[in-house]
């Protein structure tokens, strides 16, 4: 009893992991030296794969459950120790076990400025960071191209290959999408899926899947953010015309604030009056004309000029006749007139 004891002693009848971390990627299960029991307990939690090793070769997948480790359900190692079926004996395999969960939270930034050309400003330098998230799709891939049989692999193993292919695709993203640099802010969310569509099939060489990118802010150099600023100032005045003359101010006042001594104070008193009067142009309406004074009539009594429809004469109190007709050729004529419009006899 004690000899059956000893030997079941150095038998792994139970094999199975707890991630204890929140960055641990694959972990070896430990041995100590010993055999696997045929008939052992293997318990794969959710998030996880277990992967069997047999000298370095890659052997069999086991998804999340519950398994009693039978020749049935180990095909690949049984071909490859070439058991009979019905083997029963102990046997030696290295287990490595695969976190499948999403790694959250994880931050990218760009180390240098990237490069986009944009209509209106040319070549410019743009800065960005913000946040993904990952996950191992593929864990056989990802033992193959990333973490071989290291014992223990985290995050820190691909993060900064990871970091330098969401770069790459946001380049290429701000490149496709041809979003003009003062729009950029405004389109987040659209560049994050160009990003993704650039970046997937890369990681997707390494077993992984990038499920999330986020842009939290996209720095443009100074002199553009100055750009956007008046823009978004002269927003009140209405259009391009408007900000294209508000430049034009800019530059005078900048111009009286490079003079010195009386010059300068003439310079700027007529950089002031300019911008007065432009801004005072461009935000009021012409004043409308005044309408012209009425025409008038002539007192038939004393001549002097009086308001047109005046029933007295102001000048010498004479009453007025509200209308008459010509003598000669019986055309109505405004009262007090000496000759005719139409014929010219004389009244």
């Amino acid at each position: 009893m004690g000899i059956l004891n000893a030997i079941k002693g150095q038998l792994i009848d139970v094999i199975e992991w707890s991630d204890s971390s929140s960055k641990t990627m694959v972990h070896k299960y430990d041995m100590n030296g010993k055999e696997i029991m045929m008939g052992a307990q293997l318990t794969v939690r959710e998030s996880q794969v277990a992967i069997f090793v047999n000298e370095g070769e890659l052997a069999d997948v086991f998804e999340p459950g519950r398994y009693e480790l039978q020749t049935s359900n180990m095909p690949i190692l049984t071909a490859l120790k070439s058991w009979k079926y019905g083997f029963n004996s102990p046997f030696k395999s290295d287990v490595y076990f695969v976190n499948t969960k999403q790694f959250l939270d994880m931050k990218w930034g760009t180390s240098n400025p990237v490069m986009m050309r944009d209509a209106e400003f040319g070549m410019i330098r743009v800065r960005a960071f913000g946040i993904y998230s990952f996950k191992v799709s593929d864990p056989a891939k990802f033992l193959k191209e990333v973490f071989g049989t290291a014992a223990l692999f985290t995050v820190e193993g691909v993060e900064g290959q990871i970091k330098r292919t969401l770069v790459s695709g946001l380049s290429d993203a701000i490149a496709e999408s041809k979003i003009p640099a003062l729009d950029l802010a405004a389109n987040y969310e659209e560049l994050s899926d160009y990003a993704m569509k650039a970046i997937n099939p890369k990681l997707a060489e390494l077993g992984l899947t990038l499920c999330s990118f986020v842009i939290e802010n996209i720095s443009l150099p100074e002199d553009v953010e100055k750009s956007i600023d008046k823009r978004t100032s002269m927003g009140v005045l209405g259009n391009m015309d408007q900000y294209a003359k508000y430049q034009a101010a800019e530059a005078i006042r900048d111009a009286a604030n490079n003079q010195n001594g009386m010059a300068g104070m003439g310079v700027g008193m007529g950089a002031g009056a300019a911008m007065g009067q432009m801004f005072a142009n461009s935000m009021n309406p012409s004043a409308p004309q005044a309408p012209a004074a009425a025409a008038g009539a002539v007192c038939a009594a004393c001549g002097a000029q009086i308001p047109a429809g005046a029933k007295f004469c102001p000048e010498c109190g004479a009453k007025q006749n509200a209308g008459s007709f010509c003598t000669s050729c019986g055309t109505a004529i405004p009262a007090g007139t000496k000759f005719c419009p139409e014929c010219g006899a004389k009244q």
